[in-house]
């Protein structure tokens, strides 16, 4: 159903540029790269762009939404020139923006792109998540460059277009330094589900966002730092695979660091001798099954449904139950078609009788395992309990 509009190949470097990354430095950095994709014709639309750590780089999405008399921005990318100028060629056709919801608490990827975006589009009302918070300093919204005179709180204050949307909450759970509150919406005249990390997609073949930028799956389809990155499609999917394999469960069992010597072995080399390569510097050593781990979390033909391993271990370990309740609360959204998820795969093909088996298959398993891949995941979240940092029992009484 998604068709590409961008033009991103041929779109200037300085067209690309998000001068705020050094507040959250992450790959790529201080070019964003955007791909613009109709998911569903007349009514949603995708901005994407990669983000990640040392080249584990997954899609970040911001949902276009047709709304009556214009458009809704939901969970905000950098709006770099190229962006602004995408946003405007919708705008001449479906009128311009009114509303930018920022549907998450803890999502630093949508909620530092909020201020500059809504001084993009001066006239759009703000809609933000309750509970907003900031690390390491408790900063007032104002600070944060939210504008207070056209912001409300969703949920506390009403929410965005009732009569199109319909709103549901994920949370809100505590995590110590702050809580995690997720704000997801039907827009139902496409039976579309909007959220940001409940749940995801994930399939085997590569987003279409790395057609603008394949390095980092390249780099990582490698076995050993001395070998240059080659283009095809086996590197493509395999790095790929890799990349899902980290960016779920940061450090996967079939996974061993080398150590310095074993680093510095092939740096330098011939074809390798570049920043995209690193220069050869490559700690990773992939080991015997890890294509079996992938290809439990990945669709091949389509999506696969998932909630990310990353999420359920981290912040989901102890609040089973506000994550089912949640999801039987989407089961009874009626019209529901697609899920369009703010990371991976989009729009997804849903549907209750789809959600309602997903539910049952987490019911029918252990939740936030501990062992194989799991392994770092759960030894994060004990080292965060040791510590006292993240609470024993995160979910509100009742």
């Amino acid at each position: 159903m998604a068709s590409d509009l961008s033009a991103a190949n041929s779109v200037p470097a300085a067209e690309q540029q998000w001068p705020w990354w050094p507040l959250l430095p992450l790959y790529p950095y201080g070019r964003r790269r955007s791909l613009v994709r109709c998911l569903i014709p007349g009514q949603i639309w995708s901005v994407e762009q990669l983000q990640g750590v040392y080249y584990v780089a997954v899609p970040i999405r911001m949902s276009v939404v047709r709304i009556r008399h214009g458009l809704m921005l939901y969970a905000p990318v950098a709006p770099t020139r190229e962006v602004r100028q995408a946003i405007a060629e919708l705008e001449r056709e479906h009128g311009p923006v009114r509303t930018i919801v920022l549907p998450t608490t803890s999502g630093l990827e949508h909620k530092l792109p909020l201020p500059p975006l809504a001084r993009a589009f001066p006239e759009a009302e703000v809609w933000i998540s309750p509970g907003q918070w900031s690390f390491p300093l408790p900063l007032p919204e104002a600070w944060q460059g939210i504008p207070r005179q056209r912001t409300r709180v969703l949920g506390e204050e009403g929410w965005p277009h009732p009569d199109e949307l319909t709103w549901c909450d994920l949370g809100p759970l505590q995590l110590g330094l702050g809580r995690f509150h997720e704000c997801s919406c039907l827009h139902r005249d496409s039976g579309a589900l909007l959220l940001v990390d409940g749940l995801v997609g994930l399939e085997a073949t590569p987003p279409q966002l790395f057609d603008l930028d394949p390095t980092p799956l390249l780099f990582h389809a490698r076995e050993r730092g001395e070998q240059p990155l080659q283009d095809g499609v086996e590197q493509r999917r395999r790095g790929w695979a890799r990349l899902v394999l980290f960016a779920n469960y940061l450090r996967p069992a079939p996974l061993d660091v080398r150590g310095a010597a074993g680093v510095l072995a092939g740096s330098f080399r011939r074809g390798v001798r570049r920043a995209e390569a690193h220069f050869g510097l490559y700690p990773f050593a992939w080991q015997e099954g890890w294509q079996i781990e992938a290809e439990a979390l990945m669709g091949g033909d389509a999506p696969r449904l998932q909630v990310a391993p990353v999420l359920e271990r981290l912040v989901f370990p102890r609040a089973r139950r506000t994550y089912l309740r949640w999801l039987e609360e989407l089961e009874r959204l009626p019209g529901l078609r697609w899920l369009v998820p703010a990371h991976y795969s989009a729009p997804i093909a849903c549907s209750s009788e789809m959600l309602a088996g997903f539910r049952q298959r987490l019911e029918g398993r252990t939740w936030a395992p501990s062992d194989g891949s799991w392994a770092f995941l759960a030894g994060l979240d004990q080292g965060l309990l040791n510590l006292g940092l993240v609470p024993k029992d995160p979910e509100p009484a009742g």
